[in-house]
């Protein structure tokens, strides 16, 4: 490659949305360009779904994701669906299958999506460069110039498809945050999310039988509640209603769980009152065991059930529906699936992911303010907003 390469396109990041970005928008014949920092390819594909890929939700839709400007995701996410992945994967004989909730898995493993889109990025002449310092961007009149370890090159669009700060230890980094303050764009405060939370050592104390007990559940705060299991660990809580509920939860803010979230405890008890079973052991057939045996310890009674008073009742009515707790943070980064918050949509064209600043600067992704719930949403942007970029130069 020359010294001075010109581009028509150049992509940072060669994870989800910028393969995604490039492989499209290359086969407008356009010349593109992806730079990465990172020795290896859309780490966060490989590792995704338990190595299966998760790639997509047929329940995609607008009310499954977090913006500040919650309309902007509409116009994306309704021309490039989730079916037009499948069509993509169709197309190329990848097979999957739906697990629950309308969660879409690859069944040749995470690599398989990794490489389809490094097939179609190759068909469509893209240039990669892994392993690449970025040291200064500048805007030109004709577009953008890059200072980089493996030379100088220029671009008339650049698209920022760099990710958020979620798992550092696969390459997440700031960058993409940085190259948005450069350019004067404002960057919706950043937080982890899908993430298990923390709980504080008297807590901990109360709960430290339960750890590696999973339920179904209810979780819920004032804003969204969530119906999936919920795990108890060393260090709090996780599972899969536990991340959905931490992307909407703030520090101080209570969460509620309810522990038998399809039947009613109270009317249970009520038509069994004359067992002679102890309350431990009666809740365990509805509850697992250990749970049962630590909310009578909470309670401080473990009395026979024909022996319960209405007073009782009504106590273990309250736990099992209302069990809060009060999350003293979370894991942090490192065990975030994603990032919430990020660069601000309002300064974004909905139709082309174009900045309404800088003529020629895109931002896709993860990077951007949209978080999607846990289950294939986040990928489904990663394809509806690179998508929006390519269809549009």
């Amino acid at each position: 490659m020359q010294k001075n390469s010109s581009f028509d396109v150049i992509i940072i990041g060669a994870g989800a949305a910028g393969l995604m970005c490039a492989q499209l928008t290359g086969a407008r014949h356009k010349r593109v360009l992806i730079l990465d920092h990172s020795d290896k390819l859309a780490e966060k594909i490989r590792i995704s779904g338990g190595g299966r890929c998760n790639f997509t939700n047929l329940q995609a839709s607008p009310e499954c994701y977090i913006s500040q400007n919650k309309h902007f995701i509409n116009s994306a996410l309704s021309r490039y669906t989730p079916w037009h992945f499948c069509e993509l994967l169709n197309q190329h004989q990848l097979s999957y299958h739906e697990k629950t909730l309308g969660q879409l898995f690859c069944n040749q493993k995470s690599q398989a999506i990794i490489d389809l889109l490094d097939f179609l990025c190759q068909q469509a002449q893209v240039i990669r460069l892994m392993s690449t310092k970025i040291f200064d961007i500048e805007k030109t009149t004709r577009g953008f110039k890059l200072e980089t370890s493996q030379g100088t090159f220029l671009s008339e669009a650049l698209v920022i498809a760099t990710g958020g700060l979620s798992i550092p230890q696969i390459g997440a980094s700031s960058f993409g945050y940085q190259i948005a303050r450069q350019f004067d764009h404002n960057i919706i405060t950043t937080a982890p999310a899908l993430v298990p939370l923390c709980l504080d050592k008297p807590q901990l104390d109360q709960l430290k039988d339960l750890a590696g007990v999973s339920f179904f559940s209810r979780v819920s705060n004032e804003k969204i509640n969530f119906s999936e299991h919920s795990l108890f660990t060393h260090r709090g809580l996780s599972g899969p209603a536990i991340l959905q509920i931490s992307s909407y939860w703030q520090a101080g803010e209570a969460i509620e769980i309810n522990l038998l979230p399809e039947e009613s405890i109270f009317t249970i008890i009520q038509a069994q009152r004359s067992s002679n079973k102890l309350l431990s052991n009666f809740l365990g057939g509805y509850l697992p065991q250990r749970l049962a045996t630590s909310l009578t310890k909470l309670l401080g009674f473990d009395p026979i059930i024909s022996q319960l008073n209405k007073k009782q009742l009504t106590q273990i009515s309250q736990l099992i529906h209302s069990f809060s707790i009060h999350p003293c943070g979370s894991e942090g980064y490192k065990k975030a699936e994603v990032t919430r918050g990020g660069v601000d949509t309002r300064q974004l064209n909905s139709k082309t992911m174009m900045s309404n600043q800088i003529e020629g600067l895109y931002f896709i992704g993860e990077v951007v303010d949209v978080t999607g719930w846990l289950g294939g949403y986040n990928f489904q942007w990663a394809w509806s907003s690179a998508h929006a970029v390519a269809t549009s130069f």
